[in-house]
This record gives C-alpha cells, structure tokens and sequence, in this order.
C-alpha cells in the first residue's frame, strides 16, 4: 500500500524543480533545501526560510516528500519563535 509519504519513484527526474520547490539532498544526509538555480553541473539549494546556498549534484537530490516537508517548515517557524533566525 502506498501512501503520500511512501518513498517516490528512484528514477531521475526529468529536469530540474521549478524554483523553491523543496528538495532532498541524499548526499548531504537527506538535507532539505528550497531549489534555487541551476548552477552548472550543480544545483543550487538554501536551507527553508534562508540562510547560505550550497550545491548539490543533481542525480543526488530528489524531490522532498509531504512529510519532509511539513518537518522542515515546522523546525524553521519553531527556530523563529525562539529567536534564532529572523
């Protein structure tokens, strides 16, 4: 049984996100990030609500599902709300 949060299809996507869809960087130990660009071979991510761009090769990223992406938000607006980040 699959859900919306049951694992996504392995094979590669078709071509880059469109911009600030969030993202997982299995190569950073499954770090989310908004897309931002296509930066050569790399693609270029941000960690959700801002802060420093890192690259990515893109074979190695793939889109975040539902579940990862509430988690990502949710520690984002609750580092807000302790002051942490703007």
């Amino acid at each position: 049984m699959y859900g919306e949060n049951a694992c996504p299809n392995a094979q590669e996507p078709p071509g880059p996100p469109a911009p600030g869809a969030l993202v997982v960087d299995t190569g950073r130990g499954d770090r989310v990030g908004e897309f931002r660009e296509v930066a050569g071979p790399y693609w270029s991510l941000r960690p959700v609500g801002g802060g420093t761009e890192w690259e990515a090769e893109p074979h190695r990223v793939r889109l975040a599902l539902p579940m990862e992406q509430l988690r990502a938000r949710t520690a984002w607006l609750n580092a807000r709300s302790r002051g942490e980040v703007l």
